[in-house]
């Protein structure tokens, strides 16, 4: 396309935007106006990609941070011919494809569901990651993000893993319309105050007139050329391009414009420029990835071993059986184990350092590159990065997560170090699987499972040593659970998952020479629960107590108290969890100052069985 071609196509871009919203009766032309020409400019002279195949591995890779602006997205789909019109005009509508926020689901080049500012960015490193580290591929990753997500830290994360990577795959195209959502943003229109940002990072920047086709596509000419660091495109726009009544004005932020059909008669009117087909030069194909079963560690029963250490054998295992396996950390590898794995497998561990937000969004990345991320933590600090959680399962992406040092006890480190919140935090998430083993060897066996399930995978670790339960051959189905005693005189039932199983063994043991036949179940699958089990456990005991090294609120107890939530009758029930605050103590003395040792859980059956026998 030559200047004009480029001129019109950007104009139809803004033409196609505010009909779409106009038919929608929602949505966000003036966003999406702004950077037309940045979208006309990138897609028609430099985006290398087949349409017709979004699967193509030599691709280039577009992410819309501002995703609000998915109208232009829709656009220019339409303009490369993707979708038609009929299509572009069902934006918004119930069972269109074309949602408010664009989403990968239904759209195959869509790369992440995106719309909470600040995401783009950070998963655009993941994804150019995976180009450069793994795929050895030399497809290039673009990234359009607004100006005013500029302020979110999460961008700043990846703004440091990136140049830290020197990942001049990848080019920040940033639409400096001076407007947010409720008026100007904290810099305006001040290039270089964005410019002194990325710098400092270790970025190469590019200051540019938006609007301007041929200094864009002079720009992104120079992101091409530039060698051993990202490119920032800086590029000045104006809200509204195009429209005088809407053009750098406040109070038109997610609105369709007030009069849409006078709009587009101002803009030229409806156009049909296709945009060139620019296919990839090379096939791209990606290195090999052999999948095999794993050899997995082994441990005999009375061993005494940590879940965090079985976790870290296991994925080094599993890497070695499947190359398709990536480990990614938050600079916590020797606590956490994953340091196994960056022995065995060096060029496929992902370093993040502490910014959990980033690795959580690079997992997401690498997984949109078809590999099978493993990102681990403590519990704790996983909470930091929960919106790209939550952004994920609306991508619909398959991650695994794993977080150690869960729950009291870790011990003396105390209540800052503790995740206490995270299987609610997990559970919440749609579709997630999460898991809490209590041995090494079902650790192992779950850490293997993880890898073949769909959505969002978490397991949870512990620190410290624990009696090997299980044999090495046991198996462990994600949705069941282990009865590990019972008998026809059980008059309770002890659900406990993690570092609470041996003291609810231990708790059924006292309650056994007292004469209390005490039912112990292994909810190692919290997410989903085996309703079937705690089901016919309740019918034919009548009591259960839960114990868990996590608060109340979202947990063991309520996942086992929701297998009754379809009409069946409700047990006695009694949650034992974390309701104190915790301070500085021994692992031992942490649990018994929480309630949730092997002396409380028999007092709290003693005082339940006694109530029943009353009533």
């Amino acid at each position: 396309m030559n200047t004009g071609e480029l001129v019109e196509l950007g104009q139809q871009l803004r033409v196609d935007s505010v009909r779409a919203a106009a038919a929608a009766g929602s949505g966000h032309p003036t966003s999406s106006m702004s950077a037309a020409d940045l979208m006309a400019v990138l897609f028609a002279r430099h985006f290398a990609y087949d349409f017709q195949r979004p699967e193509h591995p030599a691709n280039d890779r577009f992410v819309l941070s501002k995703g609000h602006a998915s109208p232009l997205m829709y656009a220019t789909l339409k303009a490369a011919g993707a979708i038609d019109d009929e299509e572009l005009l069902t934006f918004r509508d119930d069972g269109s494809r074309l949602e408010g926020h664009p989403t990968p689901r239904q759209l195959p080049w869509v790369e992440t569901a995106t719309g909470s500012l600040g995401q783009g960015l950070p998963v655009g490193v993941g994804i150019a990651l995976a180009g450069r580290r793994l795929d050895h591929a030399d497809y290039r990753v673009w990234v359009l993000c607004g100006d005013s997500e500029l302020a979110e830290g999460s961008v700043w994360e990846a703004a440091e893993q990136a140049a830290y990577e020197h990942l001049d795959n990848l080019t920040a195209i940033v639409d400096v319309n001076r407007l947010g959502q409720r008026g100007p943003t904290r810099h305006g229109h001040d290039l270089d105050a964005y410019a002194r940002r990325f710098q400092a990072f270790g970025w190469h920047t590019v200051e540019v007139d938006g609007h301007d086709v041929d200094a864009v596509d002079r720009a992104y000419g120079e992101a091409l050329s530039t060698r051993g660091q990202p490119t920032a495109i800086l590029a000045r726009t104006l809200k509204g391009k195009g429209v005088e009544s809407a053009e750098d004005r406040e109070g038109l932020h997610g609105k369709p414009l007030p009069e849409a059909e006078d709009a587009v008669a101002e803009l030229g009117g409806p156009r049909d420029l296709r945009i060139p087909a620019r296919p990839p030069s090379s096939d791209g194909a990606p290195p090999a990835r052999h999948t095999g079963e794993p050899v997995l560690p082994r441990w005999d029963k009375g061993d005494e071993v940590a879940t965090r250490n079985a976790f870290g054998e296991a994925l080094a295992a599993l890497g070695t059986a499947r190359g398709d396996v990536v480990a990614l950390d938050g600079e916590v590898g020797d606590s956490t184990r994953a340091e196994f794995f960056a022995k065995e497998h060096p060029g496929r561990y992902i370093e993040c350092y502490i910014a959990e937000q980033q690795m959580v969004a690079a997992a997401v990345g690498v997984a949109a590159r078809g590999w099978t991320p493993y990102a681990s933590t403590f519990a704790a600090f996983l909470t930091r990065a929960h919106d790209f959680i939550r952004m994920a399962a609306v991508s619909g992406s398959g991650i695994n997560l794993v977080g150690s040092h869960a729950g009291v006890a870790i011990g003396q480190d105390g209540p800052s170090q503790m995740g206490l919140e995270d299987l609610a935090m997990m559970r919440a998430v749609h579709g997630s699987t999460v898991l809490y083993p209590c041995d090494a060897n079902q650790t192992a066996r779950l850490v293997a499972a993880m890898a073949g399930l769909d959505g969002i995978r978490y397991l949870r670790t512990s620190r410290g040593e624990s009696p090997v339960v299980y044999g090495p051959d046991e198996e462990f189905p994600v949705g069941g659970s282990k009865v590990l005693r019972s008998s026809g005189r059980d008059r309770l039932t002890l659900v406990a998952a993690g570092v609470t199983v041996p003291e609810a063994l231990a708790a059924a043991d006292a309650l056994d020479r007292e004469g209390i036949a005490v039912r112990v179940i292994d909810l190692y699958s919290v997410k989903p629960v085996d309703r079937e089990t705690l089901r016919t456990a309740a019918e034919e005991t009548g009591c259960l107590i839960t114990v868990e090294d996590h608060h109340p609120e979202g947990g063991l107890g309520d996942a086992v108290a929701e297998a009754f939530g379809d009409g069946r009758p409700v047990p006695r029930l009694v949650r034992l969890a974390v309701r104190n605050m915790p301070g500085s103590a021994s692992p031992r003395e942490q649990l018994r100052a929480s309630g949730i040792d092997a002396e409380s859980i028999a007092v709290a059956g003693r005082l339940l069985v006694g109530e029943a026998v009353v009533s």
